[in-house]
């Protein structure tokens, strides 16, 4: 394997992003989502809301790199209240240092070479640098990589499900949580 690395996301990223996040969408959740909607995910205006992420910050997006390719990539900050809040609403009593991985997806093609466990790794740094004591991270119920993949980093679910609309389609995601301080093995 060519040497792998974690990386802050430049602008001159974004149009990577933007296509691994449209390609592995539609290759990954296409058991999950509608037809039409993977159809209508378009690069270009993903593309213009991650440069203006990366612009903006506070929230965290890196990119993981093997060689000269980009791979995969991750956004984490920290989480609105609302999104770490307990099934009911309550706010979490720890709400102001709970971080969010709003995004991390590693190309299928490079998947399996560690990429996503640096990624979350790195992510867990910025997020601990930030002040953040745990984080939190949405996978569709049907995503058995998903769940996987954070059981293996030592997060747990913390029992609360949301449901979204996805085209006409409920979308059952199970919220995890783990810790920041993540040791990569």
């Amino acid at each position: 394997m060519a040497e792998a690395a974690v990386r802050p996301a430049l602008p001159t990223d974004v149009a990577e992003i933007a296509r691994i996040q449209v390609s592995t969408w539609q290759s990954g959740y296409a058991d999950l989502l509608p037809p039409d909607v993977l159809a209508g995910l378009d690069a270009e205006a993903a593309a213009t809301q991650w440069l203006r992420t990366i612009e903006q910050g506070p929230a965290s997006v890196l990119v993981a790199t093997e060689g000269r390719w980009v791979v995969g990539f991750c956004s984490a900050g920290a989480s609105p209240e609302s999104e770490s809040a307990a099934a009911d609403g309550t706010p979490a009593p720890d709400a102001e240092t709970v971080g969010l991985i709003a995004t991390l997806l590693v190309e299928p093609r490079w998947g399996r070479r560690g990429h996503g466990t640096r990624l979350l790794a790195a992510a867990g740094d910025a997020l601990r640098a930030a002040g953040m004591t745990r984080a939190i991270a949405w996978t569709p119920e049907q995503n058995t990589a998903g769940r996987r993949f954070y059981r293996r980093a030592g997060w747990t679910p913390d029992g609360v499900l949301r449901t979204l609309d996805a085209g006409g389609r409920p979308l059952r995601e199970i919220r995890f949580t783990g810790p920041v301080a993540l040791p990569l093995e």
